[in-house]
């Protein structure tokens, strides 16, 4: 049998032959496998396995360079020398070829290599070929390292994202050290009024406000714990808690601390307050983004609380159910699933229908009847509350319309439509009516807005202008749940308004609360000083009904005289009691 050499050229041969302390194959039908190996640009080597002993056979000019230059035979085996095993793992398998990855330590540190190997026919007996190739993907790694960081991390705090936060999680849980019956908890964090900085200062100024904020946070972390940016304005902690909520309690306290003293910007010192919730988890098997998820609901019970807020059951399924109601209303709306109730309201003195309150009402086939109390709260919240306003806005005034066309001419009542102070914020309301009663052909002294004294404290000149434009439709303007509210009387007589409807809380309890009667009282003496018609909400029995008429109340609503109805049965109720003279 011939001998094969290894052609390797008297420039690139090393000081001492390293071919020469490996064992050489002699192979027959060989004599042009190093050219076609030269002429390979990724290194390559063809290898011989034999007797379990692998020996080498020819490599080219690339190979030699990347695997042989300083490889010591003699030293124990590391996992540089992996490309070894898995040639003979090949070589030795059923399957003709294999792929697999490299990674060793290199001079500028870790090299990878996208490796093949496959078998190749040989006439010897019990000799098996093999074709070793190395591409290096050192470059790729880098830049998907790289990019990886930078998907993974904020870019304006360089604190870990959502994602990033979540494989944070992940590695402490499985390599941190936990002591036995060890908890962890997640800590959200959502900067209150933030919003307003971006407005008054510009971003810029809330960037900077953000990484200041990042930075006293991170600086008052234990070690192990995580501070990730997860959100516009939110923060999160994950904190191990070898102590359970006392622990958590005393992390709280610490963010709290780090932000007590005002932060500079510009010229300005800024108080930042922030919305904290927490969530514990009931052991380290806990499934890390539903305890984030908890956290997060509790936050936002805190941000109208004003308080920490600890997850308790059901929280959870509350925030569950609020997204439910968000998507299925969007449907609903566009679908025109919602329809209007109309409740009376009735002249005290002379039992006649005055008008209606519009009020919306919505069964989703899934979600069964959806109390308006809980779905008009998600409107506002994701700002569905616009599209709300909007539509029954146009339905009360299509209502009054369609009446007017059973009837022959126009009704003697009026439909009031509530407004949201989120929707007069959002909107713009006027035209929304001018349209309504527009398309609608109803005058606009037949469409009352009612709005709350919270809508009017909230932007003071924003709602004058608003009840000056309804006033130019000749709408009349009601306040609703008076005297819950934090209007002066100077505000009141300096508005248009035509209207008060006393609260519900004083009026279903005024015959045996003394000073709730004497409350109701002194609101209609105001209201008579002011010349603004009454209304009390919440009549549920004869006997509130005649001692508001004695006590000289204009109109009232309750289920004493009717609860909300759909718009054909409140048409039929006004036919039956038009002309009635009692109470």
């Amino acid at each position: 049998m011939k001998s094969l050499p290894v052609r390797i050229r008297p420039e690139q041969r090393p000081d001492h032959d390293l071919l020469a302390r490996f064992a050489r194959t002699h192979l027959r039908c060989l004599g042009e496998m190093d050219h076609w190996l030269d002429a390979m640009p990724q290194p390559a080597a063809l290898f011989c396995l034999k007797d379990r002993d692998l020996t080498i056979v020819a490599v080219n000019q690339s190979f030699y360079h990347t695997f042989l230059v300083n490889y010591d035979i003699d030293a124990k085996p590391s996992h540089s020398d992996a490309w070894r095993d898995r040639i003979i793992e090949t070589a030795l398998a059923k399957t003709t070829s294999s792929f697999f990855e490299l990674r060793r330590d290199g001079a500028l540190g870790p090299e990878y290599f996208l490796c093949t190997a496959g078998l190749l026919p040989a006439e010897e007996e019990g000799a098996k070929l093999v074709l070793f190739t190395a591409l290096d993907r050192t470059g790729d790694r880098t830049t998907e390292k790289s990019l990886r960081r930078e998907l993974l991390s904020d870019g304006l705090t360089a604190l870990p994202n959502r994602a990033g936060f979540g494989e944070e999680i992940d590695d402490r849980l499985r390599n941190g050290p936990w002591p036995e019956n060890a908890k962890f908890g997640i800590i959200a964090i959502d900067l209150s009024r933030f919003s307003r900085v971006n407005e008054s200062l510009g971003p810029l100024a809330g960037d900077e406000l953000l990484i200041t904020v990042a930075k006293r946070l991170k600086s008052n972390l234990r070690q192990g714990d995580v501070l990730a940016r997860i959100g516009g304005n939110d923060f999160a902690i994950f904190a191990r808690l070898n102590n359970g909520l006392s622990d958590c309690i005393h992390i709280v306290q610490r963010v709290k601390d780090s932000l007590k003293s005002p932060i500079r910007l510009s010229d300005l010192q800024i108080r930042v307050d922030c919305a904290i919730g927490c969530a514990l988890s009931t052991g380290l098997d806990d499934d890390p983004d539903d305890v984030v998820r908890k956290a997060q609901a509790a936050v936002k019970i805190a941000k109208r609380s004003g308080k920490v807020e600890i997850y308790r059951n059901g929280v959870l399924k509350e925030a569950q159910r609020r997204f439910s109601i968000e998507s299925r209303l969007r449907t609903a709306l566009s679908q025109g699933e919602l329809t209007l109730a109309y409740q009376p309201l009735i002249h005290l003195q002379t039992g006649e229908i005055t008008g209606f309150e519009a009020l919306a009402r919505w069964h989703d086939p899934d979600l069964g009847h959806v109390s308006p109390a809980e779905f008009i709260a998600v409107a506002e919240e994701s700002g569905l509350i616009t599209a709300l306003g909007r539509w029954a806005a146009y339905e009360a005034a299509q209502a009054l319309s369609r009446w007017d066309g059973k009837f022959g001419k126009p009704l003697p009542v009026g439909v009031n439509v509530n407004l949201s102070p989120i929707q007069m914020a959002r909107d713009d309301v006027a035209s929304v009516f001018e349209e309504a009663l527009r398309y609608s052909g109803v005058s606009g002294n037949r469409l009352t807005a009612e709005l709350t004294e919270s809508a009017i404290i909230v932007d003071p000149d924003k709602a004058r202008k608003l009840l000056v434009a309804l006033k130019d439709l000749h709408m009349p303007i009601a306040m609703d749940d008076f005297g819950t509210g934090y209007s002066n009387l100077a505000s009141l007589h300096s508005l248009p308004i035509d209207i008060l409807k006393i609260d519900r809380s004083f009026i279903s309890t005024m015959l045996d609360d003394k000073d709730k009667q004497a409350i109701v009282r002194t609101i209609l003496s105001l209201a008579e000083s002011l010349n603004l018609s009454v209304t009390a909400e919440g009549i549920e029995t004869q006997e509130l009904a005649h001692a508001l008429q004695t006590m000289g109340c204009g109109n009232g609503q309750g289920f004493y005289f009717a609860r909300p109805m759909p718009e054909a049965e409140a048409f039929d109720y006004w036919r039956a009691r038009w002309n009635f003279e009692t109470v």
